[in-house]
């Protein structure tokens, strides 16, 4: 008989990504990713500024950080820059990979996720519903290029957090 009290690996590395996020200094949005392949976490990341540069929650307490030309962060690389920026970092390969991640990626990020052969992407929540866009140009770009694309919609905010 099977154990239906053992998790999947999506609810286990979704909510890991969910933890994560509580790591960001972020005001404005907390993003955590993972990124696996064949059951192995092989890197992580958070939405947050380059080493040696301020904190948003710190340095900007109340507004965040500055805000480019397009109203995103000036100063704050995205979660999942961060994870595959870490693995390419350490000559970790990310062919045929998987990433697990809270918010589905930019645009931006789908070219940075295609480019390194990562070849199935989850999130929890829209980018474009955050950002008050009306499709997620992130998600259509992956799907257009052949990376599966899932929302994790089944699981709740409870089943992310520990």
């Amino acid at each position: 008989m099977k154990n239906k009290n053992i998790p999947s690996f999506n609810e286990i590395y979704m909510n890991l990504a969910s933890n994560l996020a509580l790591r960001s200094h972020c005001v404005k949005q907390q993003v955590g990713a993972v990124l696996t392949k064949d059951t192995r976490i092989i890197s992580l990341g958070y939405n947050g500024p380059p080493a040696g540069t301020h904190n948003c929650d710190e340095e900007w307490p109340e507004q965040g950080c500055a805000r480019d030309r397009k109203g995103s962060c000036y100063l704050a690389l995205h979660a999942e820059a961060n994870a595959i920026l870490y693995a390419a970092k350490n000559k970790v390969d990310l062919e045929n990979s998987t990433l697990y991640v809270t918010l589905s990626p930019c645009l931006s990020c789908a070219r940075i996720i295609l480019s390194v052969g990562i070849k199935k992407v989850y999130f929890l929540k829209s980018y474009a519903e955050y950002k008050g866009i009306a499709i997620d140009e992130g998600v259509e770009f992956l799907r257009k290029f052949g990376v599966e694309v899932e929302q994790l919609a089944n699981l709740t905010e409870k089943e992310t957090s520990i």
